[in-house]
């Protein structure tokens, strides 16, 4: 990549500024992803050249968060609080919460294919006849025995 006077600083220190096309072509994304992320207050471009947004090399760890959240079903909101806590407590408080809620979907998850392993492995013709089968449909807190609520 050749040096520009936007690319090289004064004292010959990389400080490489990205274009959104180019900030967006390094995780492979679309431009309208980025702009998106900045209409939620995700993403700030560093500054605007003639009206364009520039992003710092800084922008590619805040870039990559967003991804990685995104990717293990942290929303945008609970993103953008994370990122704009005022310090690390507020962080992990926002991902405390992020993990209980994960632990709950996993605790559903291991309970509903403990479900399906007892049906295809029931030793009852048919499964929907088992007590077995009946007691974990039910689950824990299912009260389908104690009448209208």
């Amino acid at each position: 990549m050749k040096s520009s006077p936007d690319s090289v600083g004064a004292a010959g220190a990389d400080r490489t500024e990205l274009t959104i096309g180019e900030l967006a072509a390094r995780f492979g994304l679309a431009t309208h992803v980025l702009r998106h992320w900045e209409s939620v207050g995700l993403l700030t471009p560093g500054r605007r050249v003639n009206g364009r947004r520039r992003y710092s090399t800084a922008h590619l760890t805040r870039v990559a968060i967003i991804m990685r959240g995104r990717e293990v079903g942290i929303g945008l909101d609970q993103l953008r609080l994370m990122l704009g806590a005022e310090d690390g407590a507020d962080r992990r408080a926002v991902l405390r919460r992020h993990r209980d809620e994960l632990d709950r979907r996993i605790a559903v998850a291991t309970a509903s294919r403990d479900l399906i392993d007892h049906a295809l492995h029931c030793p009852v013709a048919d499964f929907l006849q088992c007590p077995d089968f009946q007691r974990l449909a039910q689950g824990p807190g299912c009260r389908l025995d104690s009448g209208p609520a």
